[in-house]
């Protein structure tokens, strides 16, 4: 007879080939596995445009073309699991723009009709400029390398509680509902109740497929778990779910449908909301724990969203439960790409903690990470918020929180890489006679400033208009107001606190720090000499040599260092002083997301002794071996050093082998620089713990270990997934030791 521990095993080697599989399909990826199944045979999606430049727009153009790629998805059952569906498309690839494209769409543009109509001369389509353009701010946009947030994917997170207390069924009639009160609104309702009836077909199909499954079954055991996961379906169908397996169920068909509509991944606080139906199950005596950990190792499975576990309420009282521990249990029983972040506080139950350390080391797959609830609620009180509604906002993102169904933060969507606002200013200064760090800061500044009028110019854009270019049609059914008034979230939030981030840190630091000490204190080196090593890109490698040797961001107590926190300092206070309208207000953070390689080609030789084109540092990390022994505990109090202070994340990204195992004393090292970095401000820990060995053997053939999982940023991937550069990156950050 199969156990549990049989069908993990035979569903992580599908997975496993899948991974290879989607490999082949979409070339290297530098992005989250996401939990996507590969592009079957004969899979094919014809979208319906609606505007002239060979796009589509609005809530008829995002509804029906939604339906269209939602109703070409095969229903995805495996006998092994107990949940079913999968994704393997988003809609905005039929928006025709290269950078979302996968490798498998763009071998087959000669069959999409948007080819027909042109659209292959200009593939910028995910934002509709006919109709909102914002010409006169891309000359500042391309002069500071903004990620300007026009027309980012979702990047906020639902009210789950919404969904599973009234059920695909009872959205349905809420939509009917509202609609006869609000009959203006009517075309808002009618594409909400296109896209949910979607969905529910969707199911249907589902149920359709375990059906054909039934009748060929074989063994016993087999076909009694198909029989209940038919059960379960045609409960969710239209009814609202009500137990353990039915609420795992709903959340992965909601999980798939948001998926392909604008790529969300912001999940919820996994063990809380989830506890009810599993105390209620346990005590009638329909499940018991090992049944538990299946169900959410088949969720994690089927799709990595973003989930909290842990942490504390409103009145500082611990919120770990006993599925907390099951979650962890889960996600080791599975042991794939994962994305779950733990939430640390002093009066969490230590012995959970303890466990989740003890995973991070054991599996070595860069999961779980770990966010410090006082650096983040604290920081987000100071933009004008209780204990309760900070304590309300949870990670649900590579570096960023959102509270569920009530604000609209574009988090993660907006950047400025501060290493080409100072590349401008330095330009600036050449032609000046009086040189001075002083002045290049000066100039710096100005620049800076320049940079976030732009950035809240696109902000405010974005949130004006993207209800009427990406409605966000199934994200607005479970979050607060939208169906009650007939409006996209875009317009009828509670809170807008947009994260807006810096890119590069440690490159203009280090470069600040290198001119005050080889230029201005040893005068070993003149601003002439400086300004043509940095033209000729170092080819004269004494030069380079001078400046690289500058101690470094993160060395400890470094002129670098002091240059970090001024930068930060500065940073902050120039993002919240710019003015938003209404609610909306700016909040700063360090983070690159995947973009290091990106930025790094628009930047020239830096005085840092980097070379042009040459990747940033990653987020608020310091420069690889920014020390000879490249310290851990130097890298985190360095990083500490520079939060925003805002609840915007300024996350810790680190990776080491700690030349212990969980046997001598690893799991108490790793926690205690987990505490230590908390202790000291910190807000966000990303951690590969590594196998040097092993790590370096993939590094060279990823085929070797094909189901290797690294954290590259906020999210988990497989490294045999990645591009060599990104590998490089990853193992370019690694330290010897703990």
């Amino acid at each position: 007879m199969l156990t549990y521990k049989d069908r993990l095993e035979a569903i992580r080697k599908t997975k496993i080939e899948h991974t290879l599989e989607k490999r082949k399909q979409n070339g290297f990826t530098d992005l989250d596995d996401f939990g996507t199944v590969p592009i079957s045979e004969g899979y094919k999606v014809t979208p319906w445009y609606n505007s002239e430049n060979g796009s589509f727009y609005a809530l008829d153009g995002m509804s029906e073309n939604f339906c269209r790629v939602i109703g070409a998805h095969e229903p995805y059952v495996d006998r092994m699991e107990m949940l079913c569906g999968r994704w393997r498309d988003m809609l905005v690839n039929y928006r025709g723009d290269l950078h979302y494209m996968p490798d498998w769409l763009k071998n087959n543009l000669k069959n999409l009709e948007f080819v027909r109509k042109g659209a292959t001369n200009q593939w910028s389509k995910r934002w509709d400029e006919q109709r909102f353009p914002y010409d006169h701010l891309k000359a500042d946009q391309k002069k500071y390398n903004i990620t300007s947030g026009i027309d980012a994917d979702a990047h906020f997170a639902c009210d789950y509680r919404i969904g599973f207390e009234l059920g695909f069924g009872g959205l349905l009639e809420k939509i009917r509902k509202y609609r006869e009160i609000n009959v203006d609104k009517k075309d808002f309702y009618d594409a909400e109740e296109k896209c949910l009836l979607a969905i529910i077909d969707f199911v249907r199909r589902h149920t359709e497929r375990i059906k054909e499954l039934i009748k060929v079954e074989k063994l016993p055991e087999i076909k009694e778990n198909l029989e209940d996961m038919l059960k379960v379906n045609e409960n969710i169908m239209l009814g609202k779910p009500k137990t353990f397996h039915e609420v795992c169920q709903w959340t992965a068909y909601f999980n798939c449908a948001s998926r392909i509509y604008t790529r969300d991944g912001a999940g919820f606080q996994l063990d809380t909301l989830l506890y009810p139906y599993y105390k209620a199950d346990v005590e009638n005596g329909i499940l018991d724990d090992e049944k538990a950990k299946f169900l959410i190792a088949n969720l994690l499975l089927i799709d990595p969203h973003y989930y909290q576990i842990s942490g504390v309420d409103e009145n500082d009282e611990d919120m770990t439960n006993h599925l907390s521990y099951l979650i962890l249990d889960a996600a080791d029983s599975i042991n794939i790409s994962c994305n779950l972040t733990v939430r640390v506080h002093s009066n969490c139950d230590r012995k959970f903690l303890e466990k989740a350390v003890y995973y991070l080391i054991k599996n070595k797959n860069g999961w779980p990470r770990f966010a410090n609830d006082k650096a983040l609620a604290e920081g987000y009180m100071k933009n004008g918020f209780n204990k309760k509604t900070a304590r309300e906002r949870i990670a649900v993102g590579c570096n960023w929180m959102c509270i569920p169904g009530r604000e609209f933060p574009m988090n993660d969507t907006v950047k400025i890489n501060i290493a080409k606002v100072f590349e401008v200013a330095l330009l600036e200064m050449k032609n000046e006679k009086d040189k001075s760090t002083d002045r290049l800061f000066e100039l710096y500044s100005t620049h800076l400033k320049k940079a976030i009028d732009t950035v809240a110019e696109g902000v405010n854009l974005h949130i004006d208009h993207i209800g009427e270019v990406t409605p966000e049609l199934i994200m607005n059914l479970m979050m607060k107001n939208t169906l009650e008034c007939g409006e996209d979230i875009s317009k009828c939030a509670e809170i807008y606190t947009v994260g807006v981030d810096g890119a590069g840190l440690a490159v203009v630091a280090d470069s600040f720090g290198a001119l005050t000490e080889r230029v201005e204190n040893e005068k070993i080196i003149t601003w002439e000499e400086i300004y043509e090593a940095l033209e000729n890109d170092f080819s004269d490698a004494r030069v380079r040599a001078i400046m690289k040797s500058t101690p470094k961001y993160c060395s400890g107590g470094s002129v670098s260092d002091a240059w970090a926190k001024k930068i930060t300092d500065n940073f902050v206070s120039s993002v919240k002083s710019k003015k938003m309208p209404g609610k909306r207000q700016l909040v700063p953070g360090w983070f690159s997301w995947a973009r290091s390689i990106e930025y790094g080609k628009t930047v020239g030789a830096t005085p840092n002794g980097r070379k042009s084109g040459e990747p940033l540092t990653h987020g608020a990390n310091p420069e690889p071996g920014f020390r000879v022994d490249s310290a851990a505990t130097a890298q985190s109090s360095g990083i500490a050093a520079v939060q925003c202070g805002y609840g915007n994340t300024v996350p810790l990204q680190i990776e080491f082998d700690p030349k212990v195992s969980v046997d001598e004393g690893g799991v108490e090292r790793v926690l205690n620089l987990i505490l230590g970095h908390f202790s000291l401000g910190g807000t966000l820990i990303n951690i590969n713990v590594i196998d040097k060995e092993k790590f370096m053997k993939a590094k060279e053939d990823p085929d070797l270990y094909p189901d290797l999982v690294v954290r590259v940023t906020g999210f988990t991937a497989y490294f045999a997934s990645l591009s060599p550069a990104f590998r490089e990156l990853v193992a370019a950050r690694f330290i010897d030791g703990l």
